[in-house]
């Protein structure tokens, strides 16, 4: 049977005694505190092991151990969200307030976390930048409207895209189309990747000097890469006439 305490009181302040350090069932890094026999509150391995049987706390120790361990909290429920991917400040912020940390809690995760390096809205620019150009590229303009969306303060957003050159970026995203267009008539690729461009966020300027680039480079490959357009007479040469 735990042993029970009577709280004291030094200038006005309660005090009480903790009588137990009980380690979780269910998640041996935690720790149920008791004071005065009966169960105040958890803390996490590292921050119970501080404390020991029989220690007087205040009522404002308990408010700072309490509030810092909220915050280790916030800081293991962010770094969970950034296992997945690297994130910008703004969307761990998010994340923290849907999970209903207070303010004050998530912006001391955000503090300790930037502290670490795990948080930085130029690398994470740069990686989505980067993760783009190599998966899906995206016109700088495109690029920025994601940015944006996630946060990422304006400055940062044209320091990260500076190190991009657009016309490499629209090349690369219509080389990705050729695998598909490959034996159809030049007139519907024309039409098929300026499309394509336009829709990736490119000026019509870029997809046509993109275009012709690639045109370029086609017709210069030993084997065809266009096909022709079929002809309505048949084998004798006489027009179908059910057409």
């Amino acid at each position: 049977m735990r042993e029970r305490t009577r709280p004291v009181c030094i200038q006005g302040v309660a005090v009480g005694v903790i009588t137990a350090l009980e380690a979780q069932k269910r998640n041996k890094e935690r720790v149920n505190i008791y004071i005065d026999g009966q169960y105040a509150f958890s803390l996490t391995l590292m921050e119970a092991a501080r404390l020991k049987k029989g220690q007087s706390l205040t009522e404002a120790e308990v408010a700072a151990l309490q509030g810092e361990d909220t915050v280790l909290r916030a800081v293991d429920s962010a770094a969970r969200f950034l296992s997945f991917r690297p994130r910008s400040v703004a969307e761990v912020r998010r994340n923290l307030t849907a999970k209903e940390f207070p303010k004050p809690v998530a912006e001391a995760a955000i503090e300790r976390l930037t502290a670490m390096g795990h948080l930085d809205d130029l690398a994470f620019a740069r990686f989505w930048v980067g993760s783009r150009g190599e998966f899906k590229p995206l016109s700088q303009r495109a690029l920025r409207t994601e940015l944006k969306r996630k946060g990422v303060p304006d400055p940062v957003i044209e320091e990260a895209l500076a190190e991009q050159d657009e016309t490499e970026l629209a090349y690369r995203a219509a080389q990705g189309q050729l695998r598909k267009l490959k034996g159809g008539t030049l007139p519907d690729f024309k039409q098929k990747i300026l499309t394509f461009l336009q829709r990736r966020g490119f000026s019509y300027s870029t997809a046509r000097t993109t275009l012709t680039r690639l045109i370029e480079e086609l017709e210069l490959r030993d084997e065809p890469f266009f096909g022709t357009i079929e002809s309505d007479e048949d084998d004798n040469g006489y027009s179908d006439p059910d057409t």
